[in-house]
C-alpha cells in the first residue's frame, strides 16, 4: 500500500475519532455547567478543557473571554482550530475523497451526507442547541464505524482505519479522565471554604459530576452493572484505565493495538511494537492503588506522552512526513 493511501485512511478515521470525543468532551462540560456550582469553578473548567487540549493560546489570541458560549463556539465552529468539530468532520471527509477507491461507497457517502448536513447545521448554528448538536456529531460518528465494519473487507486498508481509531480514542479518554479529574478536586477546595450558592453541598454536585463523566465515554450503564454501587472517583478511574472489556478503556486500547501492528508490521515497526509491549506490561503490572499512590494526574500525562511516542513512531514507519504532506 502506498504510504499517502495508508495516511489517508489513518487521518481519516483519527479525524472522525477526534470529532466524536471533542463532542463528548464538550457535552460533558456543557451539562456539568448547568448544575449549581461556584462562578469561579465555572470558568476554570471551561479553561481547562482548552489547555488540556494545548488550544489556550490558540483560543486567546481569537476571544477576550474564557466562558461557556465562547468555548462551545470556538471547539465546535472555528475553522482555524484544527481541532474544532467542524475542522475534524471536513478534514476526515477530504482524506475519504482521496482515497475512495480503498472504501466502499457505503463508507464514503456516511462521510460526505455528515459534511452535506453540517452545512445545514451551519446556517442555523444561533440558533442550535449545543446538546443536541453534539449528540449528532456523536450519532454520525458512531454511524461511521458502524458502517465501516459493516461493510469493508478487513483488509490491511482495515487496518490502518483500526489503529487510527484506537491511538486517538486512548489518548481522548486520557484527556477527559484526566480533565475531569482535576476539576472536581478544583470544585473540593471551593466547597471545603464554602457551601455552593444555593446550599447544595459538594456531595450532591460528586455524583453528577462523575455520572456526567461516565457518560461522556459511553459508561454510565456499564459501571452500574459493574460495580452496582455509588459513583466513586476510584472506581471511575478504575474502569476507564484497566477494564479490558470497556471498550474505551486505556488497557483495551493497547490490547487492540498490538495485533494490528503485527498485520501491518514492515522493517521499521520492531520499535512500535517495543513501545506498546512496555506499556502493555506497564499497565497489566499495575492497580488502581498504585495510580491513585502515584497520582492520576501524573500517571495519566505519562500514559499520555508514551501513547503519543508510539503515534509519531508509526506516523514515521508508513505515513507521509508532516513536511512533505
Amino acid at each position: 500500500m502506498l504510504s499517502r493511501t495508508a495516511d489517508c485512511l489513518y487521518w481519516m478515521a483519527r479525524y472522525t475519532e477526534r470529532a466524536e470525543n471533542t463532542a463528548r468532551m464538550l457535552d460533558v462540560n456543557h451539562q456539568t455547567s448547568l448544575l449549581p456550582q461556584p462562578a469561579e469553578f465555572l470558568e476554570q473548567s471551561w479553561k481547562k478543557l482548552l489547555t488540556i487540549s494545548k488550544l489556550e493560546e490558540a483560543f486567546l489570541s481569537k476571544y477576550d473571554v474564557v466562558n461557556r458560549e465562547n468555548v462551545l463556539d470556538f471547539m465546535i465552529y472555528e475553522t482555524s482550530n484544527p481541532s474544532s468539530i467542524v475542522s475534524c468532520l471536513y478534514a476526515a471527509r477530504e482524506n475519504a475523497r482521496v482515497i475512495r477507491g480503498k472504501i466502499t461507497s457505503e463508507v464514503w457517502e456516511t462521510q460526505n451526507t455528515t459534511w452535506l448536513e453540517l452545512q445545514r447545521i451551519l446556517e442555523a448554528r444561533h440558533q442550535a442547541d449545543p446538546s443536541r448538536l453534539l449528540e449528532w456529531v456523536k450519532h454520525r460518528c458512531h454511524l461511521f464505524r458502524g458502517v465501516l465494519y459493516g461493510t469493508m473487507l478487513k483488509n490491511e486498508a482495515f487496518d490502518f482505519i483500526s489503529i487510527g481509531t484506537l491511538l486517538e480514542r486512548a489518548d481522548n479518554t486520557a484527556r477527559i479522565l484526566e480533565t475531569k479529574y482535576e476539576d472536581q478536586a478544583t470544585l473540593k477546595d471551593f466547597a471545603g471554604k464554602k457551601s455552593l450558592d444555593d446550599g447544595t453541598h459538594g456531595e450532591f454536585f460528586d455524583f453528577y459530576h462523575w455520572a456526567a463523566l461516565l457518560r461522556s465515554v459511553s459508561a454510565f450503564e456499564i459501571y452500574r452493572q459493574i460495580y452496582s454501587d455509588q459513583v466513586t472517583p476510584k472506581q471511575v478511574a478504575q474502569l476507564l484505565i484497566f477494564n479490558k472489556q470497556m471498550p474505551r478503556s486505556l488497557v483495551c486500547c493497547v490490547n487492540e493495538l498490538i495485533p494490528l501492528i503485527s498485520e501491518v508490521k514492515n522493517q521499521q515497526s520492531k520499535e512500535i511494537e517495543r513501545l506498546l509491549g512496555k506499556l502493555k506490561a506497564s499497565l497489566d503490572y499495575s492497580d488502581i492503588d498504585e495510580v491513585f499512590g502515584q497520582g492520576l494526574e501524573e500517571f495519566i500525562e505519562s500514559f499520555l506522552e508514551r501513547i503519543n511516542h508510539v503515534a509519531d513512531e508509526f506516523s514515521s514507519a508508513y505515513l507521509i512526513p508532516l513536511a512533505v504532506a
